[in-house]
């Protein structure tokens, strides 16, 4: 009897357990839970936008089951679209979104969870990129209007989302990158060495003009300062001799015998200037008085 007894307790309290663990849930903070009767979802649990309840919940057992849903904002790294600019050039733009669950009925009835809602949320991501950015020129989209054409895009792909009833509110949008198509960047890029080629070489070309104008005025300076310093010197010159010529007329009108002693050695210095001169003279010439006797020979 006894052990009837424990048997039956012992099986009322595993069907408690069975019925506690089926019943009793906790809710973490950073969810939301969607209670699910039948196939229908009926009511959630810790909302985004109602009174909070976190933590222990219960639920009707085996009846009702429970959809858990990140009550952060999730994000979505969408493909790289190829997007044909207005002024059609090709570009290989790199986008990511983020959002969060805003209508969790809505959300599982449309989406049901986190892995469908990035396959459909990516295609109104990729049309609104070919959409808005289609009508920018290439260099508004890399740097020019980047950040107006971001918030255009998010403002077209919240309409999107809200006229697909996806539950969702879509937080934010990046354009992480937007590059040429690898078969174009060697054609970009040969076009801009190219481009940069010529300006260098039109740099150059005006270096050497200016190189060839600074060379031809300082030539010119040269001349004119030599032609003057010659204009000068010859000037001072005549001056000089004319002074000498003056001097010396002076004193060869003073003393005859010095003017004739100075001649001769004038006569002297011409003869024997350059070292390997041959004169053929009689000894007793007049030439050589003044080497025999001196200043005194007449």
């Amino acid at each position: 009897m006894t052990n009837t007894r424990l048997m039956i307790l012992g099986g009322l309290a595993l069907l408690l357990g069975v019925l506690a663990a089926n019943t009793l849930f906790i809710v973490d903070q950073r969810q939301q839970v969607v209670v699910v009767k039948l196939g229908e979802p009926v009511r959630v649990i810790n909302p985004p936008d109602g009174p909070d309840h976190p933590g222990l919940n219960m639920k009707a057992p085996f009846v009702e089951s429970l959809v858990v849903l990140d009550k952060r904002n999730q994000p979505i790294e969408a493909e790289k679209e190829e997007v044909i600019s207005a002024d059609q050039q090709r570009l290989v733009v790199d986008a990511f979104v983020r959002y969060r669950v805003s209508n969790p009925l809505q959300y599982y009835r449309t989406l049901r969870d986190e892995t469908t809602a990035g396959t459909l949320i990516e295609p109104l991501i990729n049309s609104s990129l070919r959409q808005v950015l289609g009508a920018a020129t290439a260099s508004d989209i890399i740097s020019g209007r980047r950040d107006a054409l971001m918030a255009q895009t998010l403002a077209d792909i919240r309409t999107r989302a809200a006229k697909s009833h996806f539950g969702i509110e879509v937080i934010d949008l990046r354009i992480k990158r937007a590059d040429l198509p690898a078969a174009n960047q060697e054609a970009v890029f040969a076009r801009m060495k190219s481009n940069l080629q010529q300006q260098a070489a039109q740099i150059r070309a005006v270096g050497e003009q200016h190189r060839r104008e600074v060379l031809a005025d300082a030539d010119k300076q040269v001349t004119i300062t030599l032609a003057t310093a010659r204009q000068e010197a010859s000037a001072t010159q005549g001056a000089g001799d004319a002074e000498s010529t003056r001097i010396f007329a002076a004193s060869f009108g003073k003393d005859a015998r010095f003017a004739a002693f100075f001649r001769s050695m004038q006569a002297y210095q011409a003869a024997f200037q350059s070292g390997d001169t041959t004169m053929v003279l009689s000894p007793d010439s007049d030439f050589f008085k003044y080497l025999k006797k001196g200043p005194e020979a007449r």
